[in-house]
């Protein structure tokens, strides 16, 4: 690519940039806030440099991705998930552990709601990748990916987050001017929303290499506390969320309502 259109890409880019940023507060009535711990004035500084660092991050990342296109690696080959399908349990409120949904019952749930998802992969695609990193991780597939159908509006976006950035939870999005984390694929979005998941509600480190921008920080702040269950998040994750856990739960208990195919 000659210098003339890198430079026509990277003015028209940054335009769209500051364009967003002046209007895109006004498409969303409330703001959602991540990651908050209140009364505390040191992590609101840390929190105000993460979101700074990390809004700079997304737009390198944009502007990397259009001129060089050839470092934007494929979906690599996915291998089926092995795991232990477990019995139903709507008492059972922990972040961590085995689906007691199939991923059958995920994608019907999602294509009954959205039968055209803006996402970068197929449906079934990227519930076997919440499935693969989830299990690998300790954490509910299942019920993270009814978290992911929350933050998403079912994969229809309309928000702050855009489809292309891979984000499937809102991961960084602390305003309605703040698009949060982007990521080069559906398996690192994943990902990032397991590791995640898992800096609150464990102290284990992710197995695989961190992808997670706001791991170290939430992690940094509880220190060798732990939010092990699904309602602990609310307030956490988004900002008033007062029963932004149960949500999540009742997605999961419709999912569960699928059929399952013998």
């Amino acid at each position: 690519m000659n210098h003339r259109k890198k430079a026509g890409l990277l003015s028209a880019l940054l335009l769209t940039s500051v364009c967003f940023f002046s209007f895109s507060g006004t498409v969303e009535a409330e703001k959602r806030l991540h990651d908050q711990i209140a009364n505390s004035g040191a992590t609101q500084v840390h929190h105000d440099r993460a979101t700074s660092n990390e809004s700079k991050a997304g737009i390198r990342d944009r502007i990397d991705a259009l001129l060089h296109p050839e470092k934007q690696k494929p979906q690599a080959h996915h291998e089926k998930t092995e795991y232990e399908l477990l019995p139903v349990d709507l008492d059972n409120g922990n972040i961590l552990g085995g689906p007691m949904a199939t991923e059958e019952q995920c994608v019907t749930y999602l294509l009954k709601l959205n039968p055209s998802p803006d996402i970068s992969v197929t449906p079934q695609e990227l519930v076997s990748y919440y499935y693969e990193e989830a299990t690998k991780e300790g954490v509910r597939p299942d019920v993270a990916f009814a978290q992911a159908l929350h933050e998403t509006g079912n994969f229809s976006y309309g928000g702050t987050v855009t489809p292309d950035q891979n984000n499937y939870c809102g991961l960084g999005t602390t305003s309605a001017t703040v698009q949060g984390g982007y990521f080069p694929s559906a398996q690192i979005g994943v990902r990032a929303h397991i590791q995640h998941l898992l800096a609150y509600a464990t102290t284990r480190t992710p197995s695989s290499e961190i992808v997670d921008p706001r791991y170290t920080m939430v992690r940094d702040i509880y220190g060798s506390m732990t939010l092990p269950l699904w309602i602990d998040l609310n307030g956490r994750w988004a900002v008033p969320g007062n029963t932004y856990g149960q949500r999540i739960m009742n997605i999961f208990q419709q999912i569960l309502e699928e059929p399952v195919k013998g």
